[in-house]
């Protein structure tokens, strides 16, 4: 149940609107002021079109577009005037907004940062994309892990970016620190459609948590983004779903906390994410608590090395045209 996309928001609902917005061109700092006012003015259009809206979540890149570039020409600042003016949209239309920056870096390349912001203006959640879609991508990988908050109507929130979600590890992680509602925000194109829908379906199932993401939607000229918002209950289920790719559409569903709660407490078969670290308590009090995973092993101890490893042939982005990197993560901690 979506509530009729939120028309009917139930006492315990949170009702979510996911902006497909319109793929921009973006070279120039005029080029992001203008888009910035585009941003600006979907947040109201977000508000008209549905008065129960709770939050409204732009896609990555609804700011930058898709050109890669890491010029400071077009890459921003938390404290900048661009992250400034959706700020005052939230206060303006009284509406939470999640949104995307490319944000400058002054020890190597830039960020890929998503924000959540309350209807007071108040940062509330920074996030820094951990997992770059390399070999494309060349932003820095993020280091601030993926923090949970309180949002609108008690919600507990967690954002992550695009190729995130294809890591079942990162939608762990926040259901793990206790969200209920995990946002992703994706640029992805057509190719990736398949895979999108079934990891947002994956990653609601597999943790009891609501997913509800949202690529841009259009061309630049150059590339095509798919739009593609999604919102899955906690059983896997869509609930919603912009399958039509119309650019600029609004998709909302009201989703239901309340009942990510009662499930992860009173679920007994496929309440997965609390049997994970309870192996067979039906035949063990309290199930197996040890950690019998190599790779998790491998990889708190900094050796994570796969079998085939010495035959991975991309290991940086020089086949897509970005500098060999020079600098090691370590030596700008």
């Amino acid at each position: 149940m979506n509530g009729l996309g939120g028309l009917n928001r139930s006492p315990n609902g949170v009702v979510l609107g996911l902006v497909q917005l319109a793929l921009p061109a973006i070279e120039t700092r005029a080029d992001v002021a203008r888009q910035t006012e585009r941003i600006v003015a979907m947040v109201a259009k977000a508000r008209r079109n549905m008065g129960t809206l709770d939050l409204v979540v732009f896609p990555e890149y609804a700011l930058h577009g898709l050109s890669m570039d890491v010029r400071d020409e077009v890459t921003c600042d938390l404290d900048g005037p661009e992250v400034a003016a959706m700020r005052q949209a939230c206060v303006d239309n009284t509406v939470w907004g999640c949104f995307s920056i490319m944000e400058r870096n002054p020890g190597g390349m830039p960020w890929n940062s998503g924000i959540i912001v309350s209807d007071t203006g108040e940062i509330k959640l920074y996030y820094r994309k951990m997992h770059p879609w390399v070999p494309v991508e060349p932003w820095e990988p993020g280091d601030l892990g993926i923090p949970v908050i309180e949002g609108p109507r008690g919600v507990k929130l967690a954002l992550i970016i695009c190729h995130d979600g294809m890591f079942p590890e990162m939608a762990r992680e926040a259901a793990y620190r206790g969200a209920e509602v995990m946002l992703r925000t994706a640029g992805y194109t057509a190719p990736i459609r398949d895979a999108w829908r079934f990891t947002n379906q994956s990653n609601a199932f597999c943790n009891l948590m609501v997913t509800a993401s949202v690529c841009m939607c259009g061309s630049d000229g150059t590339f095509d983004s798919m739009g593609e918002a999604m919102v899955c209950n906690f059983d896997g289920a869509i609930i919603a779903h912009g399958a039509s790719g119309r650019a600029d559409e609004i998709i909302t569903a009201e989703v239901r906390p309340d009942l990510v709660r009662e499930a992860r407490v009173h679920w007994g078969v496929e309440n997965n994410i609390y049997q994970f670290g309870h192996r067979g308590f039906s035949a063990v009090a309290g199930g197996a608590t040890d950690c019998p995973y190599t790779y998790m092993h491998d990889l708190a101890a900094g050796r994570y090395r796969l079998p085939w490893e010495a035959d991975v042939k991309v290991t940086d982005g020089t086949g897509c045209g970005l500098p060999p990197p020079r600098r090691l993560l370590k030596a700008a901690e």
